[in-house]
């Protein structure tokens, strides 16, 4: 028998409906999705989740997340 929380999910991300294996964290769908988690910023599901958050928060089917990546440098 299959383990439910493994078949794939949907879930927006940045607005794109996007799937990705079911029973993942947050930290592990940054990853899968290729973002580096040290990186970025996440809004979940409408509310920026504080870092302290990501590793018990868990992505579930129809979660949206807005990723914006942290650039340096300049001039």
């Amino acid at each position: 028998m299959t383990d439910p929380s493994l078949a794939p999910i949907s879930l927006r991300l940045n607005g794109e409906e996007r799937s990705c294996p079911g029973g993942l964290g947050l930290e592990a769908v940054l990853e899968y999705f290729g973002y580096r988690p040290q990186l970025v910023v996440v809004e979940f599901n409408g509310e920026i989740l504080a870092r302290r958050h990501w590793p018990l928060q868990m992505v579930r089917q129809a979660d949206a997340l807005e990723v914006v990546t942290i650039v340096g440098g300049g001039s």
